[in-house]
């Protein structure tokens, strides 16, 4: 009997619609009213995707979606390529992909945005994936409370690993896809000249601005009260306010946006400010909504700036908080505990075996980790048992991936590569917290 080509082409999704359907008709919810950990793993998904929309999405993503937009838009494909390409200087491509974490305080998510931007511009995998694992992984800040906080051993250990890790990582992406990159590569070799509307240092510093407010927005409270640290976190929104300013600035001179619009929206930021001082949201929130305006309404290259950043945010945001939902209903939230029981990870991963570090390596894969929050977990799992190379392991592997980080980077770069990608972050965080820990016994 021969299959007609319409179903040959839909039985996937005829697949996964019988299955839902089958799940949904036999749903045991009887059972499942007698099963507390399932509804409390509920409440403990709802609170993390809140807790995620009102820390995250406003002050971190969005940011994120104007400068992956802005790359697409101003700085040009040629431009992209010449660094970061398959056939860049590799020492300057991975050299500057590496360290990029220490200037982006960025977690797991935040990064999935500049990430796709500089991909899709045509960077080359490996360069791509050393900025993808960096970038939330090489925080100075992390690194330097994790240096207080856990000792110096350790936060020697995780800076130097991140580094080598990103490097490693990158070259072993680049070399296990080198034909998929050869092609690519060979297509670039015959794109025309770009014609640029403004010298690249215009460019260039437009982008340092908006990576400045996504930095400064978002620069998170130091445990000590007092020092530099501190002394930026306390001047954090003052410092992001004048960033608007310059931004507003080059937004009229150099993009030939109307400088009354501009005007107006700052000034109504401004008094939003002064009124709502406890509430940075409400400004922060009021001049996105002005830029998204000033933008979309626009035919000229501001107006292609919205659609890109646009196209990011549709398909990264969806899979981004049903990912985090899911992450939520199997793990809970720092302080609250999901489907697996913590007594299970705290017990785990209370030697230094193998199995120890991969099971912290797979765990911290899996876990959400927003910026700085590794270090308080980590801090009390130390307290309950863990021992010293399992911690390392999930410092490696936890703040640069995450359960909905998975999912968008497949959407980009391809379930095959991610899955490469994955494996080698936690397989390289294994080994290193199994090696770490053999030593510092």
């Amino acid at each position: 009997m021969q299959i007609s080509p319409f179903w040959r082409q839909q039985w996937r999704p005829l697949t996964l619609i019988v299955t839902i359907f089958l799940l949904c008709f036999y749903l045991p919810v009887e059972s499942l009213q007698n099963f507390p950990r399932l509804e409390n793993a509920f409440w403990e998904a709802l609170y993390l995707v809140r807790w995620y929309a009102r820390e995250h999405v406003l002050l971190c993503l969005i940011p994120a979606f104007f400068i992956a937009g802005a790359i697409a838009v101003f700085l040009g494909q040629n431009s992209v390529i010449k660094y970061l390409g398959s056939k860049a200087n590799p020492f300057l491509a991975y050299g500057v992909a590496s360290v990029s974490g220490i200037i982006l305080a960025v977690c797991s998510c935040t990064v999935l945005p500049l990430f796709a931007g500089i991909y899709r511009m045509g960077a080359g995998l490996g360069a791509a994936t050393t900025f993808l694992y960096s970038g939330p992984a090489i925080n100075i800040l992390a690194i330097t409370l994790t240096t207080r906080i856990l000792g110096l051993q350790l936060g020697i250990a995780r800076a130097v690993g991140a580094i080598v890790f990103s490097i490693v990582i990158g070259v072993a992406m680049q070399f296990i896809f080198r034909q998929e990159e050869q092609e690519k590569a060979d297509k670039e070799m015959v794109l025309p000249d770009e014609e640029t509307t403004r010298p690249l240092w215009q460019n260039a510093l437009f982008l340092a601005v908006l990576v400045g407010i996504l930095v400064f927005a978002n620069w998170a409270s130091p445990e000590a009260t007092s020092g530099v640290w501190y002394a930026i976190y306390e001047a954090k929104w003052v410092v992001t306010g004048v960033l608007g300013v310059a931004l507003a600035a080059i937004l009229v001179a150099w993009f030939g946006l109307a400088a009354g619009k501009v005007i107006l929206i700052a000034g109504v930021t401004a008094v939003l400010a002064f009124q709502f001082g406890e509430n940075p949201l409400v400004p922060f929130g009021f001049a996105v909504l002005g830029l998204s305006w000033l933008t979309s309404t626009n035919r000229d290259e501001t107006g292609e700036w919205f659609e890109s950043s646009w196209d990011n945010a549709k398909q990264i945001l969806p899979l981004l908080l049903v990912g985090i939902f899911v992450a939520g209903m199997l793990l809970g939230r720092p302080s609250g505990e999901g489907l697996i029981p913590s007594e299970w990870i705290v017990t785990a991963v209370g030697s230094n075996s193998l199995f120890a570090n991969f099971f912290a390596a797979i765990a911290g894969a899996f876990m959400y980790f927003a910026t700085l929050t590794e270090i308080p977990i980590l801090q009390g799992l130390l307290g309950n048992g863990m021992a010293s190379g399992p911690a390392l392991a999930l410092l490696l592997a936890g703040p640069a991936l995450s359960l909905p980080n998975m999912l968008v980077i497949r959407s980009v770069i391809g379930t095959k590569k991610t899955m490469v990608f994955v494996l080698l972050v936690v397989g390289m965080a294994t080994a290193s917290g199994f090696i770490y820990g053999s030593l510092a016994e």
